[in-house]
């Protein structure tokens, strides 16, 4: 008797496709996007997209909300600078330098902010963003008011000029898609199966016998390492590093961002980067309109795509992009 195989639709056969022509459709368009787009502005995204893509993983993925994570992104924005500025350090070590500081921080941090849960945590970062705050504003080499400014962008390995806009294009997508691809492994290997355990049911998390903090703690740090290595690369773009990159302001943008696009989704930070910075760019002329357009767009994001630009898309076509 011969068998019958009964036909499984495509999506069923492979869950990731969608998620990895996302992906690939993603990687294209940052590649060929410079030929038709200023490409600072596209830096601009990269930046913010890898910094909400940082926060999306602590938030997203492990269930930790923190209202402190411009800390990171400032630190390592005015470590880099000064490294380059200061110590004529390389770009490529001026970038670890200033991940490195935002990963310490990190570690500082998150034994003390991991000990609470709920809006006890998310007020314990944004407590401790506030110090650094003020200690970067009072530092004497963070330059005040006027920032770090003068940042040169130096020569890549000692050879490649960064001041050539196709070679610095070139190094900030390359760190854009080795942060991004950190997140990803991280999100589809065991230790992020843990992490949306703990998201979920956390007392069954710990039921089951894992070392709950421990992995709280190592996503806080690997999360604040890349919002660290965000702010960093955009210090060399800009060759500029401002108070507004450790402001509390600046905490409340990437959850806007990552809303907006998509809680939880690996592209969702990269479409809302997108928009906002698009938003700051085309708008700017009307002031601070600019932030009353904003909330507006956010509420109705909030009520008509509760799971997010990319959320929503992805749960229309019932495949995770």
């Amino acid at each position: 008797m011969t068998s019958m195989t009964i036909p499984v639709p495509a999506a069923r056969l492979s869950p990731a496709r969608g998620q990895l022509a996302a992906i690939a459709v993603m990687v294209t368009f940052f590649a060929l996007a410079p030929l038709v787009i200023y490409p600072v502005y596209l830096m601009k995204v990269m930046c913010f997209a890898l910094f909400a893509c940082a926060f999306n993983l602590l938030i997203g993925f492990a269930g930790l909300l923190s209202f402190g994570h411009a800390m990171f992104f400032g630190i390592a924005a005015y470590s880099a600078g000064y490294a380059a500025k200061a110590w004529g350090v390389t770009p490529e070590l001026a970038v670890l330098f200033g991940s490195a500081c935002a990963a310490a921080l990190g570690l500082a941090s998150g034994l003390l902010a991991i000990r609470r849960q709920g809006i006890y945590f998310a007020m314990i970062t944004l407590a401790i963003a506030q110090m650094v705050y003020f200690l970067v504003a009072q530092a004497p080499f963070s330059g005040g008011e006027n920032g770090l400014q003068g940042v040169p962008r130096g020569r890549l390995f000692g050879v490649i000029d960064l001041e050539n806009m196709t070679a610095m294009y070139l190094f900030v997508f390359a760190i854009f898609l080795f942060g991004f691809f950190v997140v990803w492994r991280a999100v589809h290997s065991p230790f992020g199966q843990v992490l949306k355990a703990i998201r979920e049911n956390e007392p069954r998390a710990i039921s089951l016998g894992y070392k709950v903090a421990r992995y709280k703690l190592l996503a806080f740090v690997i999360s604040a390492a890349l919002a660290g290595l965000a702010g960093a690369t955009k210090t060399l773009v800009f060759q500029l590093a401002a108070l507004p990159d450790a402001h509390w302001g600046m905490s409340g943008e990437v959850v806007l961002i990552t809303l907006l696009g998509g809680l939880g989704t690996l592209l969702g930070p990269v479409v809302g980067a997108a928009i906002i910075v698009a938003m700051d760019n085309w708008l700017a002329h009307l002031d601070t309109w600019v932030m009353v357009i904003q909330g507006v767009i956010f509420m109705a994001c909030v009520l008509g795509f509760r799971r997010g630009i990319v959320g929503e898309l992805a749960h229309r076509l019932r495949r995770p992009l």
